[in-house]
């Protein structure tokens, strides 16, 4: 059998090891958190200016009030 430890790479040879990774590669990395953030800001936007009305009721049945008196 042959042992295959010889033929892993070693940090040295990885490009992402010592800040030695590609320009693109980080820019990728950049346009993704933002594109994160942004969709998540969207989001969180909607959700808070979005109003629904729980009101049950029509004109002839006005339904349940849910004022105190």
């Amino acid at each position: 059998m042959k042992s295959n430890i010889n033929d892993e790479p070693s940090l040295e040879k990885i490009d992402d090891f010592n800040d030695k990774e590609p320009k693109e590669k980080r820019n990728i990395v950049k346009l993704v958190v933002i594109f994160c953030l942004v969709v998540g800001a969207v989001l969180a936007y909607m959700r808070s200016t979005s109003t629904y009305s729980d009101y049950v009721g029509t004109e002839n049945n006005p339904g349940i009030t849910t004022i105190k008196k």
